[in-house]
């Protein structure tokens, strides 16, 4: 990000610590390395969120693309429609032998 090196830092340091004082140096210190801490966290949180949003775009894209989606929906609804029509013939045969079996 930026290209701060050794010396720069030894500059920052003792002009912090002319200008700031050495009683309140270390409470300076652990406040701002609190906050570029914060900062960095939400502008990760950022990045995260922003790359999963374009990878849920991508998805819907190529979703999209896709030609036989629609068909497959359909087969998927009817093969659903024909377990229903099966299990409520299975239900009712069931119900029907129960009949059957029970002597009155």
């Amino acid at each position: 990000m930026f290209d701060v090196g050794f010396w720069e830092l030894c500059l920052i340091g003792l002009v912090s610590l002319l200008v700031i004082g050495p009683e309140k140096l270390p409470k300076a210190a652990r406040v701002a390395g609190f906050w570029i801490g914060k900062t960095r966290n939400m502008v990760a949180a950022v990045k995260l969120e922003i790359k999963e949003e374009l990878q849920a775009e991508e998805m819907r894209q190529i979703l999209k693309q896709q030609p036989g989606v629609e068909d497959l929906k359909n087969v998927l609804e009817e093969g659903s429609d024909a377990v229903d029509k099966m299990s409520s013939s299975i239900k009712s045969l069931s119900e029907e032998l129960q009949h059957t079996d029970d002597p009155k």
